[in-house]
């Protein structure tokens, strides 16, 4: 029988998800099967509406050696494996003959511990949470929790948090779970052979396709300890998320509530000496940290910096007793001293970090209203740790609606440690872009309106003659409105404003969970959503519920943002544009996904208006316009409105 041809397999894989084969789909699936078969790495810009999960799950299987797909979220998570793999699996089946597997693997505390959840929680008897086992009619949220979950446990089949409806909070989920550092290991737990974990990683050592998440692919890239399965082709999709993925697993954390959470798990392991040397740390790090203003330390003071080589010092110490020493009158021993170990570990690893203070690290100083303050640590870019760990033993294919920023992929590819494409080196990684566009007719189906008449927006301050206009563009559009904003503050007065001027439903992030939200959202279409972040990416509304969605300004980071601005800094220096390369890219990305709301659909018609005039007056503008979909550009407020009002009556019409 001759092999099947990758156009068979796609109308194959298509027919059986009950779609249609578009033209962007196809070029995507031949470019990917082609970067694989060349041992090459790709960036594809998928529009919206174009399959690419096909795009690229079909050159996948039929390319027969394991391929590990990472993703950002958990919804595509869920869509892929519950329901594109099982589908493309079995219409591909007959033309392969074979039957590829799949399987989806997480960090360790995704699943549920079967020993934290039986023998409870090592050395946290002050909470007193696991007594509420025992209790018989528990009263508490958290106890009920508990108790739930016990039951679970005997039902299901992958341990899986995501799996667990209705969920459940951190703080209960923390009582069951554990960390990679915390677990016992499957040889020496007594629930070793029924771990979900373990079952988890085995059934993706079996798998052809191993769906994963991005933050696991960064733990098993940067520290040296492989968890995924050897592969030879990785695919990651929803790609302009992972820099910032990988950024945050390479993050550290030290505040005083961690480091007195260390001194009590390791104080009965240790001699009274060691232990006493680590409290004195603690203390003293904690009193210094009660007076520490946020920002950026670009030089660690030197006080502070004394506190952070004690604890540093005294931490080594301590791991070096816990591993020398053996107290058998511990209940549940190895427990205790696992998790003793692990935060003990951590203590030492970021204090260390800190104190080394390489010039590739960025240290600042937070301050939250309720958990006070903390010393973070991360990397200035994580491009060359991208370049070495990712890119130089595999091919790649990486995937997103969002990768072509100003009009090419070479901001994108910069941040990932590419350098432009078709440059040559012997330590260059040779790549590809490919834009595959979207079937969408976006100067037909979508306006780009910005409000090119109000007063640029500065950093306080009420902007009276914005909410006039957000006002009587929400009126014009019947509600329909996804309010995009670039603070939680700015949403809440958008908000409470807009509830006093207009009798429509205003809902926002934050009174409700963003699941029901959304729901509320989708159901009503008189209904408007206003929220910040979560919300610029993650609602997927087609339909007449969402015609219009308006951006309060464009979001550039934070000017005292630590991180941000020390990656400017750095780009300067070395000679570049650095707010371009930063702050603009950063908005770039975040304004493509945002405008990303607007059409999802064929029927689909709607504004994206910005309320921010610098998108049509600053230079960096065409830039960020560049970004966008490529939508009918107008300044013109009168006939925004009159487009709305047309949207909204023909809507009303149709009985939407």
């Amino acid at each position: 029988m001759t092999k099947p041809s990758l156009p068979e397999l796609l109308h194959a894989a298509v027919t059986a998800v009950g779609g249609t084969e578009r033209p962007g789909q196809v070029a995507m699936t031949e470019a990917v099967a082609g970067a694989i078969d060349d041992n090459a790495h790709l960036l594809v810009q998928a529009g919206t509406g174009t399959g690419k999960s096909l795009g690229y799950l079909v050159p996948a299987l039929a390319h027969g050696e394991r391929v590990v797909v990472a993703t950002a979220t958990l919804a595509l998570q869920r869509q892929l494996v519950e329901r594109d793999l099982p589908r493309t699996v079995e219409a591909l089946h007959p033309l392969l003959r074979r039957r590829p597997e799949f399987a989806m693997l997480k960090g360790r505390s995704n699943y549920l511990c079967l020993h934290r959840l039986h023998e409870g929680v090592p050395q946290e008897e002050e909470d007193g949470l696991f007594d509420q086992f025992e209790a018989a009619a528990p009263t508490s949220k958290l106890g009920k929790d508990l108790l739930r979950m016990r039951d679970w446990a005997d039902e299901t089949e992958t341990g899986d948090r995501d799996d667990l409806t209705p969920g459940v909070s951190d703080r209960a989920w923390g009582q069951v779970s554990v960390s990679s550092r915390e677990c016992l290991g499957a040889s020496k737990c007594a629930y070793g052979a029924e771990c979900f974990a373990e079952a988890a990683r085995e059934r993706a050592k079996l798998a052809d396709v191993v769906v994963t998440n991005h933050a696991l692919l960064a733990i098993d890239a940067i520290e040296g300890a492989p968890v995924l399965p050897q592969h030879e082709v990785l695919i990651v999709d929803e790609a302009h998320e992972l820099v910032s993925r990988v950024t945050g697993v390479a993050t550290g954390e030290l505040s005083p509530g961690q480091v007195n959470r260390a001194v009590r798990r390791a104080a009965k392991l240790v001699n009274e000496k060691v232990a006493d040397a680590l409290q004195t740390a603690a203390e003293s790090f904690e009193r210094l940290m009660e007076l520490a203003l946020p920002g950026r330390l670009e030089e660690i003071p030197e006080d502070l910096g004394y506190a952070i080589m004690a604890l540093r010092d005294a931490a080594r110490n301590v791991i070096s007793a816990i591993g020398s020493t053996r107290d058998k009158s511990v209940q549940d021993e190895d427990a205790v001293r696992k998790q003793a170990l692990a935060a003990v570990e951590s203590i030492h690893g970021v204090a260390e970090r800190i104190a080394n203070g390489s010039e590739y690290d960025v240290v600042w100083c937070e301050r939250h209203d309720r958990y006070g303050a903390s010393l973070r640590v991360a990397p200035l870019s994580v491009s060359g740790l991208l370049r070495e760990k990712l890119f130089s033993e595999r091919s790649v294919v990486l995937t997103s609606a969002t990768l072509k920023l100003g009009g090419d992929f070479n901001g994108v590819g910069s941040s990932l440690g590419l350098s432009p494409e078709g440059t040559t080196g012997d330590d260059v990684p040779v790549w590809k872009g490919l834009d595959v566009g979207s079937p969408f007719d976006y100067p037909k189906q979508g306006i780009l309106y910005v409000a090119r008449q109000l007063a640029t927006p500065g950093r306080q301050g009420s902007r009276g003659d914005m909410m006039d206009e957000l006002a009587e563009l929400v009126e014009a559009a019947g509600g329909r409105t996804l309010g995009l904003f670039s603070s939680m503050r700015a949403a809440k007065e958008a908000a409470e404003e807009l509830r006093g001027r207009l009798d429509m439903p205003i809902l926002l992030q934050g009174e409700e969970t963003l699941g029901e939200l959304i729901k509320s959202f989708a159901a009503d279409p008189k209904t408007c959503l206003f929220g910040t972040l979560s919300l610029w990416q993650g609602v997927d509304v087609p339909g007449p519920s969402c015609q219009l969605v308006v951006m309060d300004r464009i979001p550039f980071p934070r000017p005292d943002d630590p991180l941000m601005s020390a990656r400017q800094k750095a780009v300067e220096e070395a000679g570049g544009n650095g707010f371009m390369a930063v702050a603009a890219t950063h908005a770039a990305l975040l304004m493509a996904q945002g405008a990303g709301r607007l059409v999802r659909a064929m029927g689909d018609r709607g504004v994206v208006a910005v309320l921010d005039p610098r998108l049509a007056n600053a230079r960096y503008g065409s830039y960020l316009r560049a970004s966008l979909p490529d939508f009918w550009y107008t300044t013109d407020r009168n006939q925004v409105r009159r487009s709305l009002a047309a949207i909204n009556a023909k809507a009303e019409a149709d009985g939407e």
